[in-house]
């Protein structure tokens, strides 16, 4: 069995369903991933999550992988209507970081939301068996045929960027939120090359990490005329994500976390404008959509 991926959420910030945003879709984060030794991984946890635990109806045991790229609302907001959650039956794998700031592992993302104040049910009333993971930059871990190696991406928060191989050599790697790394300083200012030259080893580091993926999938949120005025919002452009694919030679590219303001069609003719544009690519590149099923073969 060959790894596939399925779009549950697509859009960014915000969750924004109905008829203007209902070809691509209005939910918020979540990619379903199978592997060949057929575990359950789930990238992100934004209101995506909630259709696809639909799916899960009838089934148990259930044992659920879950990692998370950083704790934006837009990639959490979802887990507590993550339905397994409700079923001692179920395990439930939570991944993700060590919050540089408050010191505390991924537990958060759901000890936050689960209080009276912000939600009807407390984590005392959660049945399943959760088991907290917590991630290191660089060290890989194993889930059934899958290795999975988280990188520290450029984002306003500690944001993981994860490189996902199978046993069978397929690969994909999904960015969550990011934003290229560009120099604040100006060429003639005297921290210009100590920071530069961070900024280099930094991009080597994940470019390596993305390097050959069959499936790369990329935070696009912006134009290049939006980006002049959210520089520093922690996300990427359109032509950000085409030469990121170039740069590390990904054989298919995924533009994802569509800007909530847009509907499909203004998706689709920034889509087209943006490769025309580009003109010829060595790779195959697509909007993502909500209940599209990719395989990797």
């Amino acid at each position: 069995m060959a790894m596939k991926f399925k779009f549950w959420g697509v859009r960014g910030s915000i969750p924004t369903p109905g008829p203007r945003t209902v070809k691509y879709g209005g939910n918020t984060t979540c990619i379903e991933v199978n592997n060949a030794s057929n575990d359950l991984l789930i990238l992100d946890a934004g209101t995506g999550i909630f259709a696809l635990a639909q799916t899960l109806s009838g089934q148990s045991p259930i044992v659920a992988h879950i990692v998370i790229t950083h704790t934006h609302w837009d990639h959490i907001q979802g887990l507590p209507f993550f339905l397994p959650l409700l079923s001692p039956q179920n395990q439930i794998h939570l991944y993700g970081g060590l919050d540089p700031v408050t010191q505390l592992g991924i537990e958060r993302a759901l000890t936050v939301q689960l209080q009276y104040s912000y939600f009807p049910i407390i984590e005392a009333q959660v049945k399943a068996r959760v088991h907290y993971h917590t991630l290191r930059p660089g060290e890989p871990i194993q889930i059934g045929s899958t290795t999975i190696t988280p990188i520290v991406l450029n984002h306003p928060v500690l944001n993981f960027g994860y490189r996902l191989e199978d046993s069978d050599g397929s690969s994909l790697f999904f960015t969550g939120d990011y934003e290229t790394p560009s120099n604040p300083y100006s060429a003639d200012d005297p921290d210009y090359a100590s920071n530069q030259q961070f900024i280099d080893a930094k991009l080597f580091e994940v470019h390596a990490t993305m390097q050959g993926v069959d499936a790369l999938i990329v935070d696009s949120s912006y134009t290049d005329a939006e980006y002049a005025k959210k520089a520093g919002w922690g996300h990427n452009t359109y032509g950000g994500a085409l030469e990121l694919a170039r740069q590390v030679h990904a054989k298919k590219l995924f533009l994802t976390h569509h800007e909530p303001t847009r509907d499909d069609r203004e998706l689709e003719t920034i889509f087209q404008n943006v490769l025309t544009k580009a003109g010829a690519v060595d790779f195959e590149v697509y909007l993502a959509r909500e209940g599209i099923e990719h395989i990797l073969r």
